[in-house]
């Protein structure tokens, strides 16, 4: 008998909840399985995890397999109608131990072939968090789930639920436990991570748990945040970045594009001077920070010169780290029933998009050069700065340590140690 296979699809969170996924299905003592963790921003993430699940099959030929996340959510039919499946379970039903236990005891029998319940009615987070889940040197704290926002272009909202927080103590809690296993540095994320606190009593801001965070964790040396809604800042995390050296100067922001109409079309809540006037901001109060940014091209109605506008944000920003995405119709989305722009212009835009990126990662390195970092390490040879920089070294280092080093050279996308 072997331990079950996990194949993940998707977003950090997704890769969280993997970890969580193991222990529970240990803890349930299943075995022989293979566990499809799916994806459902695109129609090409739903492609690709139909396309693992008959690769992983071929492979197992005698294994159960089961297939969950928020594909398996938004549309389970689609996974239940295939032959390699013999189970779907959803994203409420794959974080309960009582789900896991029913697969172990009889994988057909006691336990449905298709588990998915309504998301829209869960109004709690599950009581998955665990200790520890990345690598030696850095751990990831789920602190909400969920969205209430639609964009037009966006199923996850019906494949996650409403939004819903940890509390604040629980949050503490779990990251003391974290910085004595040893971890340097907690990132905080969830789905709709600036919405934290709305559903809770006395509706909190982020901010507030940031502040409480690094007021109760002393010994906790590197805090950082995850993906962030810009609009949805509060005074307390402008005023954490402002004074607290041990939130690290990085924000990856959720800024879509960068011409009005467009974000009207896409249902966003700012506009382009608001995403300007944040970055101005914080980089005024913390003249270190660096900025990542998700930006959608080709979005369904967009012309060149609103195209035009997307790119400029990236130096009006002082974006360094983009992810990029060609603009994909999701069905059931209302952006799908926009009219689209050609493939091949898409394909172009998010070429001119990530080439401008890459200038922005060039000038950012060559900026660092002779300054002094603290660098976590990731590997022996590897590490972050406080701006998530790659910094490479000739000597190996203690993983999981933070090391201060000079930074002497330039080298592709990474930065040069001279220790």
């Amino acid at each position: 008998m072997t331990a079950p296979v996990f194949s993940n699809h998707g977003c950090r969170l997704n890769a969280y909840e993997v970890e969580a996924m193991k222990d529970l299905a240990r803890q349930a003592g299943l075995e022989d399985a293979v566990v499809v963790n799916t994806c459902a921003v695109t129609s090409e993430a739903v492609r690709k995890a139909r396309q693992d699940i008959r690769k992983l099959r071929k492979v197992h030929p005698d294994a159960r397999l089961i297939v969950t996340g928020c594909a398996a959510q938004t549309e389970p039919a689609t996974f239940a109608q295939m032959d390699e499946v013999d189970a779907v379970i959803g994203n409420t039903e794959k974080m309960q131990g009582a789900t896991w236990q029913g697969l172990a005891a009889d994988f057909i029998g006691e336990s449905e072939a298709v588990q998915v319940d309504d998301i829209m009615s869960v109004t709690e987070t599950a009581g998955h968090l665990i200790d520890g889940f990345g690598t030696r040197s850095r751990a990831y704290v789920q602190v909400q789930n969920g969205c209430d926002h639609r964009c037009t272009f966006c199923i996850i909202p019906y494949g996650r639920g409403n939004s819903r927080s940890v509390p604040a103590g629980v949050v503490v809690d779990q990251i003391k436990r974290l910085v004595d296993k040893g971890f340097n540095e907690v990132v905080l994320t969830g789905v709709d991570l600036t919405s934290w606190g709305g559903d809770l009593p006395a509706k909190p801001c982020l901010g507030d748990l940031v502040m409480r965070i690094l007021r109760l964790v002393p010994d906790l040396p590197r805090l950082r945040i995850s993906s962030i809604d810009s609009i949805e800042v509060d005074e307390n995390l402008m005023q954490a970045i402002a004074t607290e050296p041990r939130l690290m100067p990085h924000l990856h922001l959720s800024l879509q594009h960068g011409d009005d109409m467009i974000l009207k079309r896409m249902k966003r809540r700012h506009l382009r001077d608001d995403a300007i006037r944040f970055c101005e901001e914080a980089k005024s109060l913390r003249p270190d920070m660096t900025f990542g940014a998700d930006i959608i091209a080709g979005f369904p109605t967009e012309t060149e010169s609103m195209f035009a506008n997307a790119l400029a944000m990236v130096t009006e920003c002082d974006l360094t780290w983009l992810h990029v995405f060609p603009y994909s119709a999701r069905p059931g989305t209302p952006a799908a029933r926009m009219p689209a722009v050609n493939g091949k212009v898409i394909k172009e835009r998010a070429a001119r998009l990530r080439a401008a990126g890459e200038a922005q990662v060039q000038r950012h390195l060559a900026t660092q050069v002779g300054k002094a970092h603290h660098v976590l390490m990731e590997t022996p040879i590897m590490g972050r700065t406080a701006q998530f920089t790659e910094t490479v070294f000739a000597i190996p280092q203690a993983v999981g340590e933070i090391v201060t080093t000079k930074i002497k050279a330039v080298q592709a996308n990474q930065l040069l140690a001279s220790n």
